[in-house]
């Protein structure tokens, strides 16, 4: 019997919104929204205090969350055994593999029973642990606490660190004395997290954003002042553009980066002087981007510039680094993305991924000889992490796919050997021999080939009789990576087959795979997704109507669109924290993120054809009576960049408009925002009941779980 209570008899009934029509017209054409009145008028001060939200909106949200609760009560125990499962997967007492920087090693580490980690150093080589940040102590109490930053000194006498305690992103950033263990009485509030240290210090340059949350300003902080009195720096006038700081691998910039979704503008502070005034490196020019990397009295720069759609490497002299004297490095080759690069004193290394699989290329700078770093299975993951030193010949990167944990090596970029620092550990154990990964290409309408990333447990049927579950994103060029999840074993021991498609809006095959999905071509995306669904079923992985479809934020908008567009494709569908309601959210320059984001979707307001395009597809405007899929949607009260009003307007349309009495729900996280509840335990609480609705709605709520069989040593890797 299914553990799920479709009319939640006893419990409270489904909340029925108020429909109060708001009318606007754009481009001649009238918009009519019932439910726009569930979005607060004092959102900002929301953000920041969410117990003033307007009691009317708070009372439909908690009865939202009421129903939803008697709903799922079926499903109680099994959220319980599936929480205790996934945490029985994580080593509590963990930590990361230390890092070196001078006569320090820092690294993160976790407690048993701890759900925010500790900030630590110790004597480089091994000694006394020095705790420097205790999360467990400093969250104490409080309903949400997020570390944003951790940055110590040049010098090593002090720990600048940044925490959000409401969920809205806004941080406040401290500066904690190493040698007392004491914060200074510097607090530097409403900042975007980051905090980068001149040389000397006791300087911290940093981003503070605007009344709408929007990230637009760089000051300089000076130790033992008040933040409120700090230098502007710089400050970006386009409310279009987001401003970060950073800083080279070499130590000596300082950088700000200017951009949107398809231009770069980047500066750059002497770190040795931080008093001095930033410096334009090459300015802003509509669809170039460009990052800084750093040697000795020349700039690296990876830049699309000349045509390079996926990249290439120029170096130019850091007295005048403007185009005129950029000089190629590495040359554009089409089809190889260029993701990352980092220059150390000897060598230069990049990250780039080729047929849709990552490599690590290492390039010698004495004489320009390159090897690689590439790996044999079907899908993989592959990262790079530079570390604190620059005058070093050890690169570290980490390794996983999706039967494989994940794996942290330190690599001799000069004698090409490699030392295992650390494999993840799964204290419940697991052996990859028990799962299968696949890598599948699914032909889209257009002719293009869709990558799907699979796994599944052997012994699983192929007929079509198991059910699947389908992860998407395909927005802003993210690429989805073929990793290593502990959680998701939870589904497929239980008979689940787990898949993710790796859609276009995303750069897995290139940069064209990201074009290929945004603004005009922005449809592929969703029938990418579709497509690959409908493959993964004539394949016998599944069958129709046997997909759960999951995805969040802009994954939560393709969520949102493939329940329009193919309903009886999905069995359910899981939308976290959906960028559902597109169109009123582009059409609105006031919200935090709309302006940085026409770019990306196109702007509605001064373009009839991008207006036409968006509300095409946009899920909010396009909800219809017709027999949906389950679904369940999550948001979070104080979320920045998915407002709790979009998923909240979607389930009242949908609850309005839907035929037939599949389950539609809505769970809003009242302490929280766009990540979700704080803590990693807390974390899986909430990942535990989207995997409940999931099993339990496929008939999967009772299944036997397959226990893993012991593993009689860890299978090889072999590299290039």
């Amino acid at each position: 019997m299914l553990p799920l209570d479709r009319k939640a008899s006893g419990g409270p009934a489904a909340p029925i919104a108020a429909k109060r029509p708001s009318t606007s017209v754009h481009h001649g054409i009238e918009l009519v929204d019932d439910y726009a009145w569930l979005r607060a008028d004092n959102w900002q001060e929301v953000m920041r205090d969410p117990s003033v939200l307007d009691p009317e909106i708070r009372a439909y949200l908690e009865a939202e969350n009421a129903h939803t609760e008697a709903a799922l009560a079926g499903t109680r125990g099994l959220q319980d055994t599936l929480f205790a499962e996934m945490k029985a997967r994580i080593k509590e007492d963990d930590n990361t593999v230390p890092a070196p920087d001078g006569p320090f090693e820092y690294y993160t580490s976790y407690i048993t029973g701890g759900q925010y980690p500790r900030i630590c150093r110790r004597p480089r080589g091994g000694g006394a642990e020095q705790i420097m940040l205790d999360g467990n102590l400093e969250a104490d109490g409080k309903a949400y606490w997020q570390l944003g930053d951790a940055a110590h000194s040049p010098d090593h006498r002090y720990l600048a660190y940044s925490v959000d305690d409401k969920g809205s992103e806004l941080f406040t950033i401290r500066v904690r004395d190493l040698a007392t263990g004491q914060d200074l009485p510097d607090a530097i509030h409403d900042t975007r997290g980051s905090a980068v240290w001149g040389n000397d210090s006791k300087t911290i340059f940093y981003v503070r954003l605007d009344d709408n949350q929007r990230p637009l300003f760089v000051h300089r902080h000076d130790l033992g002042t008040a933040g409120d009195a700090d230098p502007l720096i710089y400050e970006e006038k386009d409310p279009g553009f987001y401003v970060g700081v950073g800083q080279t691998q070499s130590g000596r910039f300082i950088t700000i980066e200017a951009h949107d979704h398809q231009t770069t503008e980047i500066y750059l502070i002497d770190a040795d002087a931080p008093l001095l005034a930033p410096r334009l490196v090459e300015p802003r020019v509509f669809g170039h981007e460009y990052s800084i990397e750093h040697h000795g009295e020349r700039l690296f720069i990876m830049t699309n510039s000349g045509g390079a759609e996926d990249f290439r490497i120029v170096e130019a002299p850091v007295a005048d680094p403007r185009m005129a004297n950029w000089r190629e490095v590495i040359p554009h080759k089409p089809g190889r993305l260029i993701l990352e690069n980092v220059a150390f004193k000897a060598h230069l290394v990049r990250l780039e991924r080729e047929d849709g699989l990552p490599r690590i290329t290492i390039r010698k700078l004495a004489d320009g000889s390159e090897h690689e770093i590439a790996f044999d299975e079907e899908a993989y993951s592959l990262g790079m992490a530079a570390g604190y030193e620059f005058d070093t010949t050890s690169l570290r990167f980490t390794y996983s796919s999706m039967t494989t944990p994940v794996r942290v090596f330190d690599y001799d970029m000069e004698a090409r050997t490699r030392v295992l620092r650390k494999s993840q550990e799964v204290p419940s154990g697991h052996n990859p021999d028990d799962y299968v990964t696949r890598r599948l290409q699914a032909p889209a309408a257009d002719g293009e080939l869709v990558p799907v990333s699979l796994l599944y447990r052997k012994g699983t049927p192929l007929d079509g009789s198991a059910p699947l579950f389908l992860y998407g994103y395909g927005s802003y060029g993210i690429s989805m990576p073929s990793s290593f999840s502990t959680s998701r074993l939870s589904l497929v021991d239980r008979g689940f087959v787990f898949a993710i498609a790796h859609i276009r809006g995303g750069k897995e095959k290139g940069y064209r795979w990201y074009t290929g999905g945004k603004k005009e071509t922005k449809l592929n995306t969703f029938t990418d997704f579709i497509a690959a669904g409908e493959y993964l079923a004539k394949e016998g992985f599944t069958k129709r109507g046997r997909i759960v479809a999951n995805g969040g934020s802009a994954g939560g908008m393709l969520m949102g669109v493939v329940a329009n567009m193919a309903p009886d494709l999905f069995l359910g569908i899981i939308a976290d924290v959906p960028f559902v309601d597109v169109l009123n959210t582009m059409l609105d320059e006031t919200l935090p993120l709309t302006p940085p984001e026409w770019p990306e979707w196109g702007d509605p307001i001064r373009s009839k054809a991008e207006f036409d395009i968006i509300r095409s597809y946009s899920p909010y405007d396009n909800v219809e009576a017709k027999a949906y899929p389950h679904i369940f949607a999550f948001a979070g009260l104080t979320d920045p960049r998915v407002t709790y009003w979009e998923p909240a307007k979607w389930i009242a349309k949908l609850r309005e408009k839907a035929t037939g009495d599949n389950l539609i729900l809505l769970k809003t996280n009242m302490d929280a925002g766009h990540g979700g509840a704080s803590g990693r335990f807390e974390a899986l609480k909430e990942l535990a009941v989207d995997y409940a609705f999931a099993l339990a709605i496929a008939g999967k709520a009772d299944a036997k779980v397959a226990a893993p069989t012991p593993a009689e040593s860890t299978p090889a890797l072999k590299s290039a």
